[in-house]
């Protein structure tokens, strides 16, 4: 059993949100703290709150937080004396564990034993189905008629390399792509097929040994990766949360388990039925949803503080907590792009804190989002004394951020929160992804983000005028057109002079009356003249516009058919030749930026003239991978 007196100083074998979380218990306990960091997470805030910091050459996963032998390396010269091995990565290795015990050094999680034997999904569900624990059977060979199927990395979670696939046709480029991904994030491309669930729910249990700490609802998900998770779990008859708990617990038990994990179901309430679907070893991300309700620091006990009173007796269960907490995930994505990764400067990075709000962030205004890793930038969790008003404060929270530089989720987490399907808990998995609730896609600009936009323009070049500072904004001796502004996305704003909507107006701040309502809007200006990007914020959400150039380089046109990067990330595979014939919808290329997979199609019918790109290079976004040429 690992003791706190026993740990001098921890290392973080992981980086950004998980890494600061653990270092944030650890200055609490009086323990010293080391970091680990690639190149590209060399300016992260993690890296300067550890007491020292150990580079690991490099930026892509493969080469950095999945080199085992240079964590343990780095552990040993920075004199630690234990490893904390947070979330994803090698949190889950038992080689890798096994390597720091091997090396004198304490490993803050369970048994390598333990990590084995859930390690791998297919032999998980064997150890469950004879512990007595429900699991879903895949079927041996499939038909069209066992359709739909999920196709998942047996040695890894997070949504990576894991797959829906609707017909017989797809599976084999399914598969593909999902051993990639899945090799690309753990290192083994290992896969199981199972039956897919319409509309289940993802219910999970917290253990800690063999003691439960309640559950956690983790239903609302894109991509299989999880968005919003909540605790308790609302709308769960009690009858099935304590068949759950109790599940879990004979799961533990199969496996001396020692230690936080986490025991994972999927749940079909109109069956009232629910299966094991893998068990993490490790920490689990939506953790403090846990700790909130249940009044705990599950790192603190990981780490060795209060086990010799222990909430509940070993081996028992406790479904009592204090009111109700919920988590999201703000990742660097497009919800209105396919949920597409995004990667650049966060030129702005602001989420108050306030009572019943803890953010747990990896990054900060100043930091860059780098292609290599994980889009999340960081979870903001509200606890309240019931889920309703927990629901309404966090939404009030996320719509008050100020976050500019990458598009993020920001806006759909408002919607989610504030939706009436939310809020009487008809969550599932398909909540996002089969669009069964309204207006969840972030709205287009608005009018009023448009005009914020073009007034504050015109008063910032008005006040950087240096002749004529008298003349007010917007006047024209000859009154024959309008003041216009045009922005790339086809926002196009005109006014005379200064319009009566516009009851104040600066470079920062516009206020804008309607119908005798006025609404003032946060504006941020960047960029050099006449090619600015603006960002505003206001009650409707966040809009960034840029300015269109009065004038285009013809250099900058694009050929017909050019197929364009997404997102910036690297090429792994190209899919057709120079020369090839395609069809609408068949598969150029495959990008893979923020570990997971992204194929580029063929737009129509055609040829491809040109390509672009080889496997292995960096692309940056909107560069141009290949051209097909429409068939007449």
């Amino acid at each position: 059993m690992i003791s706190t007196s026993s740990i001098s100083r921890l290392l973080v074998a992981n980086r950004a949100e998980i890494a600061s979380r653990v270092f944030r218990t650890c200055r609490r306990l009086g323990i010293e703290t080391v970091a680990v960091h690639s190149d590209a997470d060399s300016g992260l805030p993690y890296v300067r709150e550890a007491d020292v910091a150990v580079r690991l050459p490099g930026s892509s996963p493969a080469d950095t937080y999945l080199r085992g032998d240079l964590l343990v390396d780095a552990a040993l010269r920075s004199g630690a004396d234990a490893v904390h091995p947070g979330y994803g990565f090698l949190s889950e290795n038992a080689a890798f564990a096994r390597a720091v015990e091997d090396a004198g050094l304490t490993w803050v999680g369970p048994t390598p034993e333990s990590i084995e034997a859930m390690g791998s999904k297919i032999r998980a569900k064997e150890i469950m189905r004879a512990a007595g624990v429900p699991v879903l059977e895949a079927p041996p060979v499939p038909t069209e008629g066992d359709f739909p199927l999920l196709v998942k990395a047996s040695a890894g979670g997070g949504g990576r390399g894991m797959r829906v696939v609707r017909s017989l046709e797809q599976l084999p480029w399914e598969i593909g792509l999902a051993e990639k991904e899945a090799l690309s994030a753990f290192g083994d491309g290992t896969l199981l097929v199972e039956p897919y669930v319409e509309r289940g729910r993802h219910v999970e249990v917290q253990v800690f040994g063999s003691t439960v700490l309640g559950e956690r609802d983790c239903s609302i998900q894109r991509r299989h990766q999880k968005v919003v998770e909540e605790a308790p779990a609302p709308n769960l008859p009690d009858e099935v949360r304590s068949t759950l708990h109790e599940a879990a617990r004979r799961a533990a038990d199969a496996i001396d388990y020692r230690g936080a994990g986490t025991v994972e179901f999927l749940y079909d309430p109109g069956s009232a039925r629910f299966w094991f679907l893998e068990m993490n070893t490790r920490l689990q991300v939506e953790h403090p949803v846990t700790e909130l309700v249940h009044g705990v620091d599950l790192v603190a006990m990981q780490l060795g503080e209060g086990l010799d009173t222990p909430l509940v007796p070993r081996g028992g269960s406790t479904t009592e907590g204090r009111g109700h907490a919920i988590e999201v995930r703000l990742y660097a994505e497009d919800p209105a792009a396919d949920h597409q990764p995004q990667s650049g400067v966060l030129t702005r990075f602001e989420i108050p804190e306030g009572e019943g709000i803890r953010v747990d962030a990896g990054y900060e205004s100043g930091s860059t989002v780098s292609t290599f890793y994980d889009a999340m930038l960081a979870k903001v969790i509200c606890h309240a004394p019931d889920r309703a008003t927990a629901a309404r404060k966090l939404a009030d929270t996320l719509a008050r951020a100020r976050i500019h530089g990458v598009t993020t989720n920001r806006d759909q987490l408002v919607a989610v929160l504030r939706s009436e399907e939310f809020l009487a808990g008809e969550v599932s998995t398909g909540f996002l992804s089969e669009g069964l609730v309204t207006g969840l896609r972030p709205s287009s600009t608005s009018v009023e983000h448009g005009v914020a936009a073009a007034i504050a323009l015109a008063e910032k070049a008005g006040a950087e005028r240096t002749v004529q500072r008298g003349v007010p904004v917007g006047w024209r001796n000859v009154r024959s057109q309008p003041q216009r502004v045009e922005f790339t996305d086809g926002t196009v704003v005109e006014w005379w002079d200064r319009h009566p909507s516009v009851v104040a107006a600066s470079p920062a701040s516009v206020t804008l009356e309607t119908d005798g309502v006025r609404t003032t809007y946060d504006v941020t200006i960047n960029g050099d003249p006449g090619r600015e990007w603006v960002d505003v914020d206001g009650p409707t959400g966040h809009a960034r516009l840029t300015r269109k150039p009065r004038f285009t380089d013809p250099a900058d046109a694009l050929a017909s058919g050019s197929l364009l990067a997404p997102m910036p990330g690297t090429v792994v595979s190209v899919a057709v030749e120079q020369g090839a014939a395609v069809t609408a919808g068949q598969p150029v290329l495959v990008l893979e930026a923020m570990k997971m997979q992204h194929t580029v199609a063929a737009p129509y019918d055609g040829v491809v003239t040109t390509i672009d790109v080889h496997r292995g290079q960096q692309v940056a976004a909107g560069e141009v991978l290949a051209v097909v040429e429409e068939s007449a």
